[in-house]
């Protein structure tokens, strides 16, 4: 696959200079490419490196405005980054396996598998199992009875879905990653001090454009459902507990976990390794900072709100409080 400089500005809808004719075959940082790689500049610091850098087409930011190359091409953007990103993936799209099925893979009488489906060697798909167009099935997944997975979806290999889920459209699972798995739910009797396991029978849902990493594991509801909506992306080794609902447009990064009940609205931040306990309210546009933990039923609010620490509070909150405890513990 290759773009011309003005397939490129057509894309990204940005202003071009330089050669229109000018075309690439890859992606490269500045510092290694060549003329046939696509490359960007993020900030004016670097946009004389960039002019002057070997790359058939550079992307850069409305600071570059009037700047011109002594070769190849220049395509000015808004978000160069979201630019280059775009033009990248149209360059070097996701490798996809031939539709089949591995003769290795055992795929019930009863599933349903729409056109141009690929299922990998060692692949299970049990009973009435429906996956839509273009589905790819990693080797080694499993897919349990009546989980429904909608078009476009790639699930890599060794991912298991439990029943009672359901993927909308274009999901990708990395691999690894258990989906539909029971929650950690138990009920300890007083009498004996022994734990009895509470009923773990609801749903999964993922909703369309979610990403999910590597080694994740969601639970399913335990009466009602786990519901993740529409464009979010996980990190790898993130944990989903039961009933748990998380919005549109959030971003969760490694090691995560967040506990049943939680709720999360749309367009939330939420760096590594935060804890997040149960029945906790994390208002939308809110920005979790790395290793902070939220405890049970808080409620944190305020759009583009930086919180930190244990228990979250603040950015600036918290600073002040250490700083005081570091003043004490001089005296």
């Amino acid at each position: 696959m290759s773009l011309s400089a003005r397939e490129i500005a057509d894309l990204t809808g940005g202003v071009l200079t330089g050669d229109p004719h000018a075309r690439v075959d890859g992606i490269a940082p500045l510092s290694v490419s060549g003329p046939n790689d696509l490359a960007f500049v993020e900030d004016a610091k670097g946009i004389d490196a960039a002019l002057a850098s070997a790359a058939g087409v550079v992307i850069a930011g409305g600071f570059a405005s009037g700047a011109s190359r002594a070769a190849g091409a220049l395509v000015v953007c808004d978000q160069p980054r979201l630019a280059f990103a775009r033009a990248g993936r149209r360059l070097c799209p996701p490798d996809r396996p031939a539709p089949g099925i591995h003769p290795a893979a055992v795929v019930d009488a009863t599933a349903t598998l729409g056109s141009d489906v690929a299922v990998g060697a060692h692949a299970v798909i049990e009973a009435d199992v429906r996956l839509g167009a273009r589905v790819v099935i990693g080797g080694g997944s499993h897919i349990g009875r009546g989980v429904v997975v909608g078009d476009d979806c790639v699930l890599r290999p060794n991912v298991v879905i439990y029943p009672a889920t359901t993927l909308g459209a274009r999901v990708i699972v990395h691999a690894g990653s258990v989906l539909g798995s029971d929650g950690f739910g138990y009920v300890r009797d007083a009498a004996t001090g022994r734990y009895e396991p509470f009923p773990q029978v609801g749903r999964l849902v993922i909703e369309d454009d979610v990403e999910i990493g590597a080694l994740c594991t969601f639970d399913r509801g335990a009466l009602g459902e786990t519901r993740i909506k529409r464009g979010t992306k996980f990190d790898n080794q993130v944990h989903v507990a039961h009933n748990v609902s998380v919005g549109e447009d959030v971003v969760i990064a490694a090691q995560t976990g967040i506990a049943g009940s939680a709720v999360i609205e749309d367009d939330v931040v939420v760096a590594g390794q935060v804890g997040i306990a149960d029945h906790v309210l994390i208002e939308r546009g809110v920005i979790l900072g790395a290793q902070c933990g939220v405890p049970t039923g808080d409620v944190l609010r305020g759009p583009g709100v930086l919180f930190w620490g244990t228990p979250a509070r603040p950015i600036k909150r918290c600073l002040k409080e250490m700083a005081a405890l570091s003043r004490l513990a001089r005296k």
